[in-house]
């Protein structure tokens, strides 16, 4: 081992038995707790890699994360379409309207172009709530079954509509909404 490298395993081990729960390099080969900042960027980037174009949907837990991550902590409200294939591959996760504090206006019309602009099958429509509140209102209940309608017109399936906050899900497939 050389002495660089056991003057960095002796510094992962002073850092490491101080409690911190995880560590990053620095530059000069140093470890130290990693800043919030630090977690939330490395984060972003393997839920981008798992929720990418072509990946399976196989873990809608990966899909809430990557949106509670996006748009969970976003001061305003914005409405995203993931756009699906025939297997439930990711063609496209797009916003698609953005609005304020509080709404946010959703035409069907332009979900309706933009699925068949991408040859989806299937779709899992997601917005946030800034407030922090993930119930589900009658407003967005109503735009559910309005987009379910439009959508099945041109055999395209609406597989979950998604109410985000920075610290939770809610999905209307879960509760029985769709």
């Amino acid at each position: 081992m050389s002495s660089s490298s056991y003057a960095a395993s002796k510094s992962f081990a002073a850092v490491a038995s101080s409690g911190a729960e995880l560590l990053v390099r620095d530059l000069d080969g140093q470890y130290r707790p990693a800043h919030a900042d630090e977690v939330l960027v490395h984060a972003r980037r393997v839920l981008s890699s798992r929720v990418r174009r072509g990946a399976t949907m196989s873990s809608p837990q990966a899909v809430k994360d990557y949106l509670r991550l996006h748009i969970g902590v976003l001061e305003y409200e914005v409405f995203c379409v993931l756009f699906l294939d025939a297997q439930h591959k990711i063609i496209e996760l797009k916003q698609m309207f953005r609005g304020t504090v509080s709404q946010t206006s959703v035409y069907p019309r332009e979900v309706v172009k933009e699925s068949l602009v991408r040859n989806a099958a299937a779709v899992i429509l997601a917005h946030n709530h800034p407030s922090g509140a993930a119930e589900p209102s009658r407003a967005d209940e109503f735009l559910t079954q309005t987009l379910k309608t439009a959508l099945q017109l041109v055999d395209v399936r609406v597989l979950d509509h998604l109410v985000v906050t920075a610290g939770e899900v809610v999905s209307f497939a879960e509760r029985g909404l769709l």
